[in-house]
């Protein structure tokens, strides 16, 4: 509130600042500010998990946030394979309808991280769901079928595009709930 008094006031305690020289070089720095975008970083999120989880590379991943519907699970003792960070794929949220987020507008790669560790899931065809990422759908995924078996890491990657300023993937269950490990939207270069 302090901060805005003083620069409502700024413009009056100061008619130097109006002459033609300063007026055309605030002009030019609000239209600078104004047309630059917002710089398109890196999002990282950790499905079900409660704090922020840091991998081998020294990555934070931020946890669980952006669902609608849905629950979360952590099975911290679930021996995964095939990843250096078996953590990353040890909590899901699951039985979601659509995961999104707020980032700049501008070509991406999504990189989707999914491990089957329900215990009840013990051959392909248990667990078959749909997803759509910004458009890309993919029909009748089944991680089981995917990765041979329980507990076994795999990264779905998809180059996207955003043009309304919102990233979303949306998930349709077809034989049991869908579920994801963790979710990394990164800017293309």
């Amino acid at each position: 509130m302090t901060a805005t008094a003083t620069t409502a006031t700024q413009p009056a305690a100061a008619p130097a600042a109006t002459t033609p020289a300063a007026t055309a070089s605030a002009t030019q720095a609000a239209t600078t500010a104004m047309a630059v975008p917002a710089a398109a970083t890196t999002v990282r999120i950790k499905a079900g998990a409660t704090v922020p989880f840091k991998d081998s590379n020294g990555n934070i991943w931020q946890p669980d946030q952006g669902f609608d519907g849905g629950d979360t699970v952590e099975r911290p003792d679930a021996p995964i394979t095939g990843t250096k960070d078996p953590g990353l794929y040890q909590s899901e949220h699951y039985s979601m309808n659509y995961f999104s987020c707020k980032i700049p507008n501008g070509k991406y790669v999504a990189k989707l991280h999914f491990c089957e560790t329900y215990e009840n899931i013990t051959e392909k065809g248990e667990r078959v769901f749909s997803y759509n990422v910004q458009g890309h759908p993919f029909k009748d995924f089944d991680i089981f079928a995917k990765t041979g078996g329980q507990n076994r890491a795999y990264v779905e990657t998809v180059p996207v595009e955003v043009t309304n300023g919102v990233f979303r993937i949306d998930f349709i269950s077809n034989v049991e709930n869908p579920q994801i490990n963790a979710i990394e939207i990164t800017p293309q270069s």
